[in-house]
């Protein structure tokens, strides 16, 4: 299968086009930059340059293909507090791309995130559907291509997703906010759970959706279903040979910048549909195992 994939580079596309490549498909991967294209060459895969703001250039690229993994997002927008640009661009992103597969039958997996169902109020599983909202919208205009001629499907992906492949999530931020502030911090009790997946687990369960999934399948990317937030921080203070506090609300900006709005969600989530539905069995270590790669070398 000749497989278009957007964020080819990235940190989830340095673990998903080998995956792609090592199970015989060919890979066209959207390159932002020259070093971008040269690392996908290497990895022997074809370049396509442009980028998410190309929107005729996104529906000719899946026209021209077999299936799509939309892996981008504008991190550096999240990055700056632009959450709703990051939003808005995924969307329309996600809307070119499957109309370049309009009608052809072709798979399209895309990216969404368990956080969308942190306001449950109790385990999240891939049953849940909700009607609008950040990423969600782009979730519901994906699947609904399934009456569209497209074999759409939706990965949805742990805060943390985690391995030395990680250089710029959400782990990466809490370590960089606690060297800043000298103590690594929760919020209140540090109770909140978040779920979280091995960056090569989650890589095996795109390709498994790829190949496998039916229309309008919703995955999710969850080993540990959710750690205590707590744990997390007191791991990275361990490592960092600091203090582990509970951070006061009115200080959690100064203290975790733009991940600030994220730290507090408790977000347990199931993965044992997408388990019995398609045999995916996470192999790499949790997430409190894997934390000591963040800082080996």
């Amino acid at each position: 299968m000749r497989v278009f994939v957007t964020g080819a580079s990235g940190h989830l596309g340095s673990a998903v086009v080998p995956e792609l490549l090592k199970a015989g498909h060919s890979v066209v991967g959207l390159a932002r930059s020259d070093a971008s294209a040269a690392v996908l060459a290497d990895w022997g895969a074809h370049v396509r340059r442009g980028d998410l703001d190309d929107l005729d250039g996104l529906r000719e690229a899946a026209a021209a293909s077999d299936g799509v993994v939309h892996l981008a997002f504008k991190h550096d927008l999240l990055a700056t507090g632009d959450y709703s640009g990051a939003v808005d661009a995924d969307l329309a992103a996600v809307r070119a791309l499957a109309e370049g597969l309009e009608g052809s039958g072709a798979p399209f997996v895309g990216t969404s995130g368990t956080a969308m169902l942190a306001g449950l109020n109790r385990v999240g599983t891939e049953d849940d559907v909700l009607g609008s909202g950040a990423r969600i919208d782009a979730e519901n205009v994906l699947t609904a291509f399934a009456g569209r001629g497209v074999r759409p499907s939706v990965v949805r992906l742990p805060p943390v997703v985690h391995s030395t492949l990680d250089t710029t999530g959400f782990v990466r931020t809490l370590i960089a906010a606690a060297r800043a502030a000298g103590r690594s911090g929760y919020l209140g009790d540090g109770a909140n759970r978040w779920p979280s997946v091995h960056t090569l687990d989650a890589a095996r369960l795109y390709r498994l959706a790829l190949e496998e999934a039916p229309a309008g399948t919703r995955l999710h990317a969850v080993d540990d279903e959710g750690v205590p937030f707590r744990q997390i921080a007191e791991g990275i203070g361990r490592h960092l040979g600091l203090p582990t506090v509970s951070i006061p609300a009115d200080e959690a900006p100064t203290h975790f910048g733009w991940l600030a709005g994220f730290v507090g969600i408790d977000n347990p989530t199931s993965a044992e549909l997408t388990r019995e539905r398609f045999g995916w069995v996470p192999a790499g270590p949790g997430l409190l195992d894997d934390l000591g790669s963040y800082f080996s070398g």
